[in-house]
């Protein structure tokens, strides 16, 4: 734990009061140093929370002081193209970019700490346009989603990431269709958001695929109908989910960031309309393992980015429709571990040894 200065925000940044925040994987990822294009220290990490808005920048209009607020990681401006366009919720300048770490208006940090050696100040970096582990922390306000003050602080911080990515993913991204087969390779807190909304739109059939049959029970809760343990199932899993399902399943969702795992969850999708969605960040960039001419059987592929939601225009919508029971997302079943923010390293270990989905850190 350091005390570290935090900057009063810049034009068009607002600082805000952490209240919850919670460890997602691609954190341990980044503190790991697993993921080369992340290796930036010192730097806050974090980028799932919710908070209140305690003051803001010049030119600052949709955004007050004491207004209940979500991190986003992938920002929206409403003014670019990308911004404009109903064909992507990317954001031309604030979208997600593993290789930032500072400030868009100046290209500067808001956090610094005292060298103890110099007693000089030194700079502290920004991550993923958030750096939620930190009491106060500065957000560009394009990456800052004012939500209802009647939401529940305690589950809305699940909308900064892992909700968000894996209930968009099969919403916006694959349009799941009520009755269809699906199968989620990777039973994390992405791959049961992926469930739970695959359950939400009437699939007929889940079939959860991971290592650790532990994770069986809970998947189950998040409405997976079948289980596959890909280490003891004796034959690629393709073959398996293919036997299961006539040909192969509607849609697959590649949830774990490894290349091998996302050549089968594409051809276990049926030929002529299988679609596979990829959500897992893979640490060290390699090629697709993947052979032109199985396009031509017309299966499809794509990438996902935040659940293809709008933050700032979407995430809004979808909290009140939770709120007044339209939409009736299993928050609760997410949130494994409840500890004091001064307890992060214990939920680090948690995550780390597979016994957490999330946590949620109080500060």
């Amino acid at each position: 734990m350091e005390e570290v200065e935090v900057a009063p925000p810049g034009r068009l940044e607002v600082r805000v009061k952490v209240i919850f925040t919670s460890i997602c994987h691609t954190d341990l990822s980044a503190w790991k140093g697993e993921n080369e294009m992340q290796r930036k220290f010192p730097r806050i990490l974090g980028h799932e929370a919710v908070g209140v808005v305690e003051s803001v920048g010049e030119g600052v209009e949709d955004l007050v002081p004491g207004d209940h607020v979500v991190p986003i990681f992938t920002g929206e401006c409403r003014e670019c193209v990308y911004c404009k366009s109903d064909k992507t919720n990317l954001c031309g300048t604030y979208r997600v970019n593993p290789l930032k770490s500072t400030m868009v208006s100046d290209d500067g940090t808001r956090f610094s700490v005292v060298d103890r050696s110099s007693g000089e100040l030194r700079p502290v970096y920004h991550f993923l346009n958030t750096s939620t582990f930190t009491e106060y922390t500065v957000l560009d306000a394009a990456c800052a989603v004012k939500i209802n003050p009647k939401a529940p602080m305690e589950k809305m911080y699940l909308l900064s990431c892992g909700i968000s990515t894996g209930v968009g993913a099969a919403w916006n991204t694959a349009n799941i269709s009520k009755g269809s087969t699906v199968a989620v390779f990777g039973l994390g807190a992405v791959g049961l958001a992926v469930a739970e909304g695959a359950r939400l739109r009437g699939a007929a059939r889940i079939i959860g695929v991971d290592i650790n049959p532990e994770k069986f029970s809970k998947g189950k809760e998040m409405g997976v109908t079948d289980f596959i343990n890909s280490n003891a199932c004796g034959k690629p899993v393709h073959e398996v989910i293919r036997e299961m399902t006539d040909g192969g399943v509607d849609y697959s969702f590649e949830c774990t960031g490894i290349n091998a795992v996302l050549r089968e969850a594409f051809v276990s999708t049926h030929d002529g309309w299988g679609l596979t969605v990829v959500l897992g960040i893979h640490a060290t960039p390699k090629m697709m393992p993947l052979h032109p001419m199985e396009l031509f059987d017309g299966r499809l592929i794509t990438g996902c980015v935040f659940g293809d939601f709008k933050g700032k225009s979407q995430l809004p919508e979808l909290v009140d429709k939770c709120i007044n029971g339209e939409v009736n997302i299993n928050f609760d079943g997410f949130i494994t571990h409840k500890m004091p923010f001064s307890d992060i390293n214990k939920a680090f270990q948690l995550l780390e040894e597979g016994k957490s989905l999330r946590c949620l850190l109080n500060l």
